[in-house]
């Protein structure tokens, strides 16, 4: 949970540095949210923290069944809208609407290449905390790590995934103020940076986020100057 706040701070920050030092609050702010999984976890964050409204998307209709239940039990049905991403392959493509604007987007992306390497992380995991905790003799916690297929990989990885974001986003630069990802491996950060000046972002924050001594960032761009960035925040 805290690292999801940080993410959710570190955006708003970015909206701040373009608005004169204050964060912007309300419905007015729109935030997309890339894979929102069954728990709709960031939209529910941000609506409490920020007032922000948010569009989920996800491309399981079970998880977003299972978001939609969660919405209506915290009245939160009119504030947060959730959208199921048919288009296989696509993240703004075939969601986006030509009227839809939206100053930040976010993403938890899959950080596996395949099922097989899912399943191998995991076991890491739960290895790694069942020596960590349980004293000796002992039979280690029995841990989950799980999550959908989706969640967790797709082919080529997050590598992979990060790079069609990127391609994605410059189709839909008029749409978007700020573009953002979490990036769970540090060493695929140069070559975002490089695709990234190569799409033709006119900014990227790289923001270091860290709980206890899990480290992680999130990669932000936009492809808007910061004139333009202050103008459609005041709009």
């Amino acid at each position: 949970m805290p690292g999801r706040v940080d993410y959710l701070h570190g955006l708003a920050d970015l909206l701040a540095a373009d608005a004169g030092g204050t964060i912007p609050r309300g419905p007015h702010v729109r935030v997309l949210d890339i894979g929102v999984g069954a728990n709709c976890i960031y939209p529910l964050l941000g609506q409490a923290e920020y007032g922000w409204s948010f569009v989920g998307s996800d491309i399981d209709p079970d998880a977003l069944q299972c978001a939609a239940a969660n919405l209506q039990a915290n009245g939160l049905a009119k504030v947060i809208e959730l959208r199921q991403q048919h288009a296989r392959g696509s993240l703004f493509a075939g969601l986006l609407q030509p009227q839809d604007r939206f100053q930040l987007t976010m993403c938890n992306p899959p950080f596996h290449s395949s099922a097989k390497e899912a399943a191998q992380g995991s076991q890491r995991k739960r290895r790694n905390l069942g020596n960590a905790r349980a004293p000796r003799g002992s039979r280690a916690p029995a841990l989950n790590f799980g999550g959908q297929a989706n969640e967790l990989w797709c082919t080529g990885g997050e590598a992979s995934f990060l790079r069609r974001m990127i391609k994605e986003s410059v189709v839909f630069q008029t749409q978007v103020l700020w573009f953002s990802s979490l990036v769970a491996k540090s060493e695929h950060l140069p070559d975002l940076h490089k695709q990234l000046t190569k799409a033709g972002a006119a900014e990227v924050r790289e923001v270091a986020m860290a709980q206890g001594h899990k480290q992680s960032r999130f990669v932000a761009w936009s492809f808007h100057a910061p004139a333009a960035r202050r103008a459609w925040l005041q709009e």
